[in-house]
């Protein structure tokens, strides 16, 4: 079995190492050998205002958030007192209001 990975395009198993990167002799696309830090490590999340959220940090909802699939709508200025970053989808925040648990986009979102 060889150490050098499949490609990542194709699925095909004839790549080869070329310097830095590994180069798939079947569609042509190359790929670094060395991995890349996961997108998790280096994901940086910004509130409405720009300012970095972590996690358990306290959040105040900026616009009425109508919920998909129900008649609540989650009201601006309800405070979020501890969040937790999540990389699902596109919703980066998952927390906990009176109304529910909910996944929220950073974007309507600003820090205390």
């Amino acid at each position: 079995m060889s150490a050098i990975p499949a490609c990542p395009v194709c699925s095909m198993e004839n790549t080869y190492p070329d310097g830095e990167n590994y180069v798939c002799a079947d569609c042509g696309h190359e790929f670094p050998q060395v991995a890349a830090a996961t997108e998790e490590d280096s994901r940086i999340v910004r509130d409405s205002n720009g300012t970095v959220l972590q996690d358990g940090d306290a959040v105040v909802l900026i616009k009425d958030l109508k919920v998909k699939g129900s008649s609540i709508t989650l009201k601006q200025g309800s405070k979020v007192k501890s969040i937790r970053l999540v990389g699902d989808g596109d919703h980066e925040v998952d927390c906990k209001l009176d109304e529910g648990k909910f996944m929220l986009k950073a974007c309507f979102l600003k820090k205390v």
